[in-house]
């Protein structure tokens, strides 16, 4: 969220594994750091720029000693607006793992949370991220 909030598309990339991989909710298929810089840095220099992203991590699992999976939600602010855009709200998943004594990125998946038919669940997590305000 820092490498998104500061609009630095190497900052956003820089917890990725250098051969990381990234899904986009639109279903978009980036692999590499560098691949995943230049293209946060794109969005932010285009359609996403002034926005802000506020999120939480819902959960940890670890597989091993050094490799843990994560759920986390989030939603963004978009620019000269202060309230969350909940038609852009996310859930993600992160697989992580630990080389060195560093945790890392290995993938991360992002889906647009359209729930579907219910509505009441949308509403339940724009409030969620709304406490994070």
């Amino acid at each position: 969220m820092d490498g998104w909030n500061a609009a630095s598309g190497d900052g956003f990339a820089a917890l990725f594994e250098e051969d990381g991989d990234l899904v986009g909710f639109d279903g978009t298929h980036i692999k590499g750091r560098q691949e995943i810089a230049s293209f946060h840095q794109h969005l932010s220099d285009m359609f996403l720029k002034g926005s802000r992203l506020v999120g939480k991590v819902r959960s940890v699992r670890l597989l091993t000693s050094d490799v843990a999976v994560m759920h986390a939600v989030c939603g963004t602010i978009m620019a000269g607006q202060s309230n969350l855009d909940s038609e852009r709200n996310s859930v993600q998943t992160l697989v992580a793992f630990k080389r060195n004594g560093k945790w890392s990125l290995a993938a991360f998946q992002n889906t647009r949370a359209t729930y579907m038919g219910r509505p009441e669940e949308s509403q339940k997590l724009t409030e969620e991220l709304e406490a994070l305000l």
